[in-house]
């Protein structure tokens, strides 16, 4: 992590912000490179800064008790993770793992929350972006529940596309298998299916979509539904 400051970075939350409120928080920003698999925060631990992807992924993850990850959420270029903790308790309630590596701009919790404290336009900013993350919490939850793991594999990774701006993904089977509460088996299958019907090409973790429109058709619902409410709560006042 650098100690140097930054101007306006391409993210959508701090693109949304007005100019009074992003001057409140730009002399505390700082870069930060998210570097695959690292982890962010276990959940029970104090939050100490949030971070706004400029590229890269976020996964939000829940651990079961037999020692399963299933992840819950993913945060990336068009929002903040840590909005919520910067409202109220900075105690992590899940596990923060970086799923595709980029760089984030950063600010300490402290700063962020103090700013908030300042400005109603970015407690309401931060409250959009929280409501949204639990949208997709909701969305992801049903979807995991009753949709099958070929749809749902093909909604993460139109979600993963879409976050990280990238085509080319490094995604372990066992990555896969976490982002959609399936056994490493059937996700393997179900690649090897997407490939064959050219809408993915897969080769040792790295997957290139190569058909979106494709992989939109094999997608459940879910993947539009979860768009839909973030274009409700977060696109109208982004100028991004």
């Amino acid at each position: 992590m650098t100690s140097d400051t930054i101007s306006h970075p391409p993210n959508g939350f701090l693109s949304a912000l007005s100019a009074d409120d992003y001057e409140l928080i730009r002399p505390h920003l700082r870069i930060a490179d998210l570097v695959q698999d690292a982890v962010l925060v276990e959940v029970g631990e104090r939050l100490k800064r949030a971070y706004l992807p400029h590229r890269g992924v976020i996964s939000l993850v829940v651990k079961l008790a037999k020692g399963e990850h299933v992840q819950i959420a993913m945060v990336g270029r068009d929002s903040i993770f840590g909005a919520f903790s910067a409202l109220a308790d900075p105690a992590a309630i899940n596990s923060a793992v970086v799923l595709v590596p980029g760089v984030a701009s950063t600010v300490e919790l402290d700063r962020l929350r103090d700013a908030a404290d300042r400005s109603a336009g970015l407690r309401a900013l931060l409250a959009r972006h929280g409501l949204a993350a639990y949208a997709q919490i909701q969305q992801i939850a049903g979807c995991n529940a009753v949709h099958s793991v070929e749809a749902r594999l093909a909604r993460c990774l139109l979600q993963t596309h879409d976050l990280s701006g990238e085509r080319e993904l490094v995604l372990t089977q066992e990555s896969l298998a976490q982002m959609i509460g399936a056994r490493r088996n059937s996700v393997s299958l179900v690649a090897n299916s997407l490939q064959q019907a050219n809408v993915i090409h897969y080769s040792r973790g790295h997957i290139e979509v190569t058909d979106l429109e494709g992989l939109s058709r094999t997608s459940c619902e879910c993947y539009a539904a979860v768009k839909e409410q973030y274009e409700r709560l977060l696109r109208p006042r982004c100028r991004c």
